[in-house]
């Protein structure tokens, strides 16, 4: 299963799931996809669509997906990225009115240069990280909090 979460932003991201329809009907993906389309309404028959679910649903979703497609929203990323799940990150774009400012680029862009995700910003993009999702192997993810626990603590321990 492929499991798609597009965030619960307010404005419409239908060119995502214009991709995957795409590549279903062109016999490119051939597993199940369920899609969490937040506000995003869309028409079809080749995938199942929930609008909303609960954060227990969402990480359920993520452990049973094969890989997972998400928005450039921090929290679904960041959620996949600690699971070390394979991912394709498709960033909203101003430009087609699917968010106020063009800030999950530079969300996507961060993560794909750390080696954790695949990212894609038009179709052909979108058809490549697809076709090269198996193959990819995400870089564990190490958080720094740790790092910065003991740096303040060693601070607090020399005054």
């Amino acid at each position: 299963m492929i499991f798609v979460t597009l965030g619960t932003f307010d404005l419409p991201f239908n060119r995502l799931l214009e991709y995957i329809d795409k590549l279903i009907e062109e016999g490119i993906i051939k597993e199940e996809v369920i899609v969490q389309a937040g506000f995003t309404k869309h028409n079809t028959k080749n995938f199942k669509i929930i609008d909303f679910t609960s954060s227990d649903e969402m990480e359920d979703y993520y452990d049973r997906a094969s890989f997972v497609v998400s928005h450039g929203g921090t929290g679904s990323l960041m959620m996949g990225v600690k699971k070390g799940k394979k991912m394709i990150g498709v960033p909203r774009l101003a430009k087609y009115g699917e968010h106020n400012n063009d800030h999950q680029i530079e969300i996507v862009e961060l993560l794909k240069e750390q080696g954790l995700i695949l990212t894609a910003y038009d179709y052909e993009q979108f058809k490549e990280a697809v076709e090269k999702i198996e193959e990819f192997e995400p870089k564990k993810y190490e958080s720094k909090t740790q790092v910065i626990i003991d740096y303040i603590s060693d601070f607090i321990d020399s005054l």
